[in-house]
């Protein structure tokens, strides 16, 4: 398990993996040499790879679709070997509840899709297709971003730091007004 130093390194990279160490060492108040170090080798199996999150739209490619796929049981290797060798495709999921996958595609248009389904259904024993089309996208790659989500990763009941230091200074206020109280009631 990650220490929580650790963590918190963690959702300031999944904020900005591109963070400079000087930068991520001014937020996190965590010297540059340990961050390096914990950078090195520390996240082995955590963080899978660095990448940028684009805008396909941009570049020409106005369509994005979640396609959900159930399929002939004998045929779901031979579809996702299909699936693994498509451009198009940007990730894959293995899902349940009476479907097989869950295929993110980007194309150049509604008539790519559709071509796309077509290959699909020529090929394969598929049972059901259903098409969602993205027409925007609102929020993407947040989760574990900020330090207060930390209290996500913690497996006991623990209150998170940045809340018991709240919970201390408000015990600490609850204390004074006591304190004050009691010295009104010792000099009545």
């Amino acid at each position: 398990m990650l220490s929580e130093k650790e963590l918190l390194i963690l959702t300031h990279l999944r904020k900005n993996g591109r963070e400079t160490l000087t930068k991520l060492s001014r937020k996190t108040g965590i010297p540059i040499s340990t961050l390096h170090d914990k950078l090195k080798g520390q996240y082995h199996g955590i963080i899978e790879k660095y990448s940028a999150l684009v805008n396909f739209s941009n570049l020409g490619f106005t369509c994005k679709a979640y396609i959900i796929l159930r399929i002939n049981k004998t045929q779901r290797p031979n579809i996702l070997d299909f699936l693994l060798r498509q451009e198009s495709v940007n990730s894959i999921y293995k899902i349940n509840n009476g479907y097989d996958f869950l295929v993110e595609g980007i194309f150049r248009g509604i008539r790519d899709l559709e071509t796309f389904i077509e290959r699909i259904d020529e090929r394969f024993d598929i049972r059901e297709t259903k098409v969602y089309h993205v027409i925007e996208d609102i929020q993407r790659e947040e989760f574990l971003n900020r330090p207060e989500s930390l209290h996500l990763l913690q497996l006991d009941e623990a209150m998170p730091p940045w809340k018991e230091s709240e919970a201390k200074e408000a015990g600490k206020v609850k204390q004074r007004r006591h304190d004050e109280e009691n010295s009104e009631d010792d000099d009545k």
